[in-house]
């Protein structure tokens, strides 16, 4: 039986995968981008998914645990998804990439109850808002993208 730190560990395992999917997925659309205030932000949402993988992989060496490396299943769908957007164009290019924020998204509200009370504050404090952030920058970048 799993202890509740491997518990936590787990979780935030799954989302360090997560995010580490979510930038293999922002750099295969950079790759088809051209215009370059889309790329700027683009790079900027991408760079923001940077940060949360060091700071998970911090927080899950703090615990104790052993910070997963690549992103798993959740690269194997994404770059499905991707791949399949950037045949279509930018439009379906950031509607993939809002559709990965949009699961990203609720994957952390959904499991904040399976924290440990510090880890849940930590995770409230340090990856929420950022997550939010560029979940909102993502749906205007949809909205405005013809």
């Amino acid at each position: 039986m799993a202890t509740p730190n491997e518990e936590v560990v787990g979780k935030l395992n799954s989302f360090l995968r997560g995010e580490i999917s979510a930038v293999e997925t922002y750099r295969q659309a950079l790759d088809k981008i051209t215009d370059p205030a889309l790329r700027s932000q683009l790079q900027s949402c991408e760079q923001d998914h940077e940060q949360r993988i060091q700071l998970l992989r911090a927080r899950i060496t703090e615990l104790g645990g052993t910070p997963d490396q690549s992103s798993g299943a959740w690269g194997v769908w994404a770059k499905l998804v991707q791949g399949g957007g950037n045949l279509l164009g930018e439009k379906t290019a950031l509607q993939a990439l809002e559709e990965g924020e949009d699961h990203g998204l609720n994957d952390y509200r959904r499991d904040l109850d399976e924290l440990d009370g510090d880890t849940r504050n930590w995770v409230e404090s340090n990856i929420l808002p950022n997550a939010e952030r560029t979940h909102g920058t993502l749906s205007t970048l949809k909205r405005t993208v013809h």
